[in-house]
Order: C-alpha cells, then structure tokens, then sequence
C-alpha cells in the first residue's frame, strides 16, 4: 500500500486511474520556506519535504512507502505556482499564450524500511494562443487558481494546451511512468 504525501485531488485521481493501491496522508509542509534558483531542484526538495514529513509522523501498518510530489511551471526563467488571485491567472496566461513551457513535478518515494528513489520529471507544454476573451474564460471558471502554472491538462486548461514534450501524467502532478519503474524494481 503506497502512501500519498499530498493534498492533490489531480494525483488521487491519477493512482485510482492507474488501480495502484494508496492512502493519503497531507504533509503540513510549509512550501513557502523550502527556496531554490532551479525549478527543477526546488520540486526534488519539496517532494522530499513531503514525503519525509509524513514518514517521520508515523505512519500505519501495511504502507509500503510514502510518495510526496510537487510541481512548477518554469517559463521565461519565473517559476510559476498557483496564481494568487484571477488577475495573476490573466496576466501569466497573456505571456504564455503561444509559447513553450517546462512543467517540473518532483517526485520523492520513502521505504519506512530506509532507501530513498528522487527524481525530476520535466515535460516541455505548448500553450495555444488564445484570445484576451478566451484567457478571462478559462479564469472566471477558477480552475486555473487551483494549478501549478494556472492551467489544469486533465480539466478545462486541457483544450488551451496545444502539444506535450514527455510525459502526460507528470503534468497532472505524477509522472506514471517513473512510478511504475520504481515499483517494479521494489
């Protein structure tokens, strides 16, 4: 049984899809005091942060392991988490519009046992160029308040991305792929 370090819905959704067996467990982990220049090392230490806080609470028998997560989106060099209020939302979608973006989603998975597997999934996403009408649209649904980077692949934000450089799932929060390999090799 794997154990969840996160308050995602979007990665529930995805281990319930993948019929891999979970729990949750929220880490309470304070993301604004974890810092670093590089998007890509910022998620590998908040996933980190996560996944040890919840194994360091104490966890239940029958857990395997704890998997924390995080994800950012790195455009133009900013790093980009959930947007504040619905005018951040409208403003970072007017620069994104039309251009390329890298979806970073740390991935942390902790044997209470001891060992660790890290790593970073880095999936390169194409935003369509979308009108000024179209922007304010997609944000007065408030789905984009709710995602890393204001946009949600498996939602509403799904037919605003244009093309996917790697791995789907990750963009969701999770890199699928990466977590069956970790499985497999036990």
């Amino acid at each position: 049984m794997l154990l969840l370090a996160s308050a995602s819905p979007a990665r529930r959704r995805l281990l319930e899809q993948a019929a891999i067996p979970h729990r949750v467990q929220v880490s309470g982990v304070d993301e604004e005091a974890i810092r670093h220049p590089d998007p890509a090392q910022l998620v590998q230490l908040l996933a980190q942060a996560k996944a040890g806080a919840v194994l360091q609470g104490g966890i239940a028998p029958g857990i395997s392991a704890v998997l924390g997560c995080d994800s950012v989106l790195a455009f133009e060099g900013e790093v980009f988490g959930k947007p504040a209020d619905p005018q951040e939302a409208i403003a970072r979608w007017q620069r994104m519009r039309g251009a390329w973006g890298e979806l970073h989603t740390g991935h942390a998975l902790l044997n209470p046992a001891g060992g660790e597997r890290l790593a970073t999934v880095t999936t390169r996403v194409l935003f369509a160029d979308l009108s000024d009408a179209e922007i304010e649209a997609y944000v007065a649904t408030g789905e984009p308040l709710q995602c890393a980077g204001g946009f949600a692949l498996e939602g509403r934000g799904g037919c605003l991305v244009e093309r996917l450089d790697g791995c789907f799932s990750n963009v969701i929060g999770l890199s699928l792929p990466l977590l069956r390999q970790w499985m497999r090799a036990g």
